[in-house]
């Protein structure tokens, strides 16, 4: 299960830019092509954090769908598959989204100042 390192990596990394603020929320695209599992994501994200500087923190996962544009018909269109054939019959297709494994935000808790 790659998922749990991609997910231990993740946390590092947002704990380490987040130097000890406390996160709230950790935001990411995942795509359909990418070979991630969204679920095992979600389930690895609840152990990795458990007991460290991100425990408490919700994963919220934005899915991205696959599309494919092909080089012999020119037609795009939308895939969850990934064996890469279009509607034509071809396979010499170009993927035009659904690769993608994007951090886009943390939300960090709002501290309250005693003044």
């Amino acid at each position: 299960m790659h998922e749990l390192t991609l997910t231990q990596s993740l946390v590092d990394r947002v704990a380490d830019a987040t130097a000890g603020r406390r996160v709230s929320a950790v935001h990411v695209r995942v795509g359909l092509l990418s070979g991630v599992v969204p679920e095992a994501m979600e389930f690895c994200f609840d152990v990795v954090t458990s007991g460290g500087p991100l425990d408490g923190a919700a994963l919220l996962v934005e899915r991205v769908p696959g599309r494919i544009s092909c080089r012999t018909c020119g037609a795009e269109s939308a895939t969850e598959d990934l064996l890469l054939v279009c509607g034509c019959g071809s396979a010499d297709v170009a993927i035009v989204a659904g690769q993608e494994l994007t951090l886009t935000r943390v939300e960090l808790v709002r501290e309250t100042s005693c003044a």
